[in-house]
């Protein structure tokens, strides 16, 4: 026998106390002689014979139904009664926690229900072996595991009312997570016996080779409770948008810019003309059609978006509807300038070659018949640089200056901070130890690396190092990515600095055969810094006179001039709206897509006032707001698309994958039901001590009060 608090017997102490009030009783009579006593010793002696009895028989029933109270209050349970008597007296008691699976890939239909209906049916199943009063949990699975139901005594009707409000979620599963999450929850539970009914998907690449330390996970869960895994079976067939990403093209009103759209064909069989939309604040501007994408594949397709107003515009690649609609979209959000106006302070002499004319050249060389009144380019001799005011440009650009004062050095970290671009450019007029001087100021370095000294890059004919041909996949390089290598072999580099990048700075391109840096980057505050080794003249290049540097500019002045609400979040991730200065409001405001409003207070975070959502939970566009009757900007949260392979592993590969941490796989209804009738052999015997022990005060008390009127009072005189 087992008691779920066995510390609550020691109220059987208190069986002492109608003992101790029986013997104090007993010495509390004051012995009186006189004469006449005598003669009724004989009578009295025959009479404390009865009494003793009666009292003893009255406190043994009193004892016993205080010790039966205080066994019942204990709660004990007997595991596997070999009686029937044990067995019919005791109740069938058992704990359930009820795990569901609510990640999105239950959102995949087979056509009439999806597989989150069908593991509903599950839960009621399992609900249906559940006794009234019998503690419950239930808890959906996600990315993060949210439980609707604790410890609960279990009522049908509640419990009904309460699955039917449940859905699923657009988050991915975290199956790491799920045995501790879940053993926290038996832990806390107090019954007899404990069960766990994951019901889940099974998706394969979440199961099928589960970790040794998943395993062990498990294992664990298994040592606290009955676990079964009840699987939810689906078709494999899945199509979804894995990326939406601008490759080229300016953001600014009357232009077009170029995204590339990557789809994924997560079955087992080819997809044929698959159909893929871009939308523009959810209007259609562009459709194209990818004739087929094999099994395990991925395809790209160039969407072309026009902007043709300013402002922020929510960009949309959008699929068919298939199976599973949640990842049918990818979202992104920019904001369109009527204008960007970029300064470049040249530290280089004058003269058509000089590196502000070719920074200005590249920058213009866009090939659009609209002009160039989007763009502005000021050029300023480095001399100049204290006479302008940065507030007035997006995006400077610093080429072969020789040094900055400390006020210019201070000026750049509070420009960048703020939410600016700054790009830097090596020559032969830089003074690498002032430099390293005024960028050392601050805690986080102005430049991405401390300058060393020039080195040569060229081989014995004088040929310069091309860059190298696996180019990264950073946004500004995506450009480069459409030149065929022939072509981007031409771009040569005879000299470069030596630098030592810093541990927050970002390697973008490198020298071919070497890990040398060509473009490093990192961010400070809410602005980013790029840093060439190289010079921007030609000098130390032939960059200005290829495609490179135009395409590179270009793309760096829109990455430049992004705000940081145009980053795609994924669902799970959290929300952040920042200020420059401190606002008149207290709270900013987020609207979900579904039309839910949340007020979250405004703090100040290094230097900054920022306002942090915790989590998105729904993917779509949500709406940042500084104060409620402010204009919203919107940002885009889209699904983790790891979740979108919806193959699910089969039942005797899942059983296989479980062996030996003491996880159940239920093949059927059948078996569920036989399995949950096959473990729960304990049987709770609290209710009928109660019983007990309740009966025997009654007895008692019944039988003192017949006892006593059979006493004979004492006889009248004659």
């Amino acid at each position: 026998m087992s008691f779920m608090s066995p510390w609550l017997l020691l109220g059987a102490l208190g069986i002492a106390l109608p003992i101790l009030a029986h013997l104090l009783n007993r010495y509390q009579v004051k012995r009186t002689d006189w004469a006449a006593m005598q003669f009724l010793n004989r009578t009295v002696r025959v009479r404390s014979r009865q009494l003793r009895l009666r009292d003893l028989l009255l406190l043994a029933l009193r004892c016993l139904a205080l010790i039966l109270v205080v066994l019942a209050i204990a709660r004990p349970s007997i595991s596997k009664p070999e009686s029937a008597l044990a067995s019919g007296l005791g109740e069938r008691r058992a704990g359930v926690i009820i795990a569901l699976d609510a990640s999105y890939s239950m959102q995949h239909s087979d056509g009439t229900r999806t597989r989150f209906e069908r593991a509903i049916e599950k839960v009621e199943a399992i609900a249906g072996t559940i006794r009234r009063g019998d503690p419950v949990c239930l808890v959906l699975l996600a990315g993060e595991h949210r439980v609707v139901a604790h410890n609960t005594a279990f009522d049908p009707e509640g419990f009904g009312e309460l699955l039917s409000r449940q859905r699923q979620t657009a988050e991915s599963l975290d199956l790491d997570s799920v045995p501790k999450r879940l053993k926290e929850l038996a832990d806390g539970m107090e019954a007899p016996q404990k069960e766990v009914h994951i019901v889940t998907d099974l998706q394969e690449q979440d199961w099928r080779q589960p970790s040794l330390w998943l395993r062990d996970s498990f294992e664990d869960l298994a040592r606290s409770a009955s676990v079964f895994v009840v699987p939810i079976e689906g078709e494999p067939e899945n199509l979804a948008i894995t990326e939406l990403e601008l490759v080229s093209g300016v953001l600014r009103k009357g232009t077009v810019a170029r995204y590339r759209a990557t789809v994924r064909n997560a079955g087992l069989t080819v997809a044929r003309d698959v159909r893929v939309s871009g939308l523009v604040n959810s209007i259609s501007v562009d459709v194209k059609t990818i004739p087929s994408i094999a099994p395990g594949t991925s395809e790209t397709v160039s969407l072309f978006i026009p902007f043709r107003d300013p402002g922020p515009v929510r960009i949309t690649a959008e699929l068919g509807e298939d199976a599973l609609l949640v990842d049918n979209l990818r979202r992104a959000v920019v904001v369109i300038r009527d204008r960007v106006s970029v300064l470049c302070v040249d530290g280089s002499p004058g003269g058509g070659d000089s590196s502000g004319g070719l920074i200005a050249a590249a920058l213009h060389a866009r090939g659009n018949a609209r002009g160039q009144d989007d763009l502005e380019v000021q050029t300023v001799s480095w001399i100049d640089l204290p006479s302008q005011d940065l507030k007035n440009f997006d995006v400077v650009i610093i080429a072969d200056v020789p040094d900055i004062t400390v006020e210019q050095a201070r000026a750049f970290e509070e420009y960048v901070r703020a939410g600016k671009g700054l790009i830097w450019f090596a020559g032969d007029y830089v003074k690498a130890d002032v430099w390293n001087e005024r960028s050392a100021l601050e805690k986080t370095p102005l430049l991405p690396a401390v300058i060393g000294e020039t080195m040569g890059t060229s081989d014995a004919m004088g040929v310069g190092c091309p860059l190298d041909p696996t180019i990264s996949d950073h946004p500004v390089c995506r450009p480069l990515l459409s030149l065929p290598e022939d072509l981007l072999s031409e771009t040569r580099f005879h000299r470069l600095l030596r630098v030592k990048p810093s541990a927050t700075s970002l390697k973008v391109l490198s020298l071919a055969g070497s890990d040398t840096p060509v473009l490093l980057e990192h961010a400070m505050g809410r602005g980013h810094v790029f840093m060439f080794t190289t010079s921007a003249g030609p000098a130390w290049n032939n960059m200005a006179v290829t495609p490179v540097f135009p395409m590179l500019l270009q793309q760096m002045v829109t990455y430049l001039t992004a705000r940081e609400f145009e980053t795609p979040r994924l669902v799970g991730d959290s929300l952040s709206l920042s200020y420059v200065d401190q606002p008149d409001a207290t709270d900013a405001v987020f609207d979900t897509p579904s039309g839910d409003t949340f007020r979250v207070p405004v703090r100040e975070y290094r230097n900054q006032y920022v306002a942090v959502l915790e989590t998105a939970r729904e993917a779509g566009f949500y709406l940042a707001r500084v104060s409620l009757q402010a204009a919203g900007l919107p940002v885009a949260v889209n699904v983790d698309t790891r979740e979108s392979t919806v193959k699910c592993l089969s039942i005797p590969d899942a059983a296989r994958s479980l062996d030996g941490t003491g996880v159940r796989v239920i093949r059927s209804e059948s078996d569920l039901l036989a399995g949950i009738e096959e473990t729960r052999t304990t049987r709770s015997l609290w209710f009928a001590l109660i019983l007990a022990g309740l009966a025997f005060l009654v007895v008692e008390g019944l039988l003192a009060e017949w006892l006593f009127k059979r006493a004979p009072g004492p006889k009248e005189d004659v």
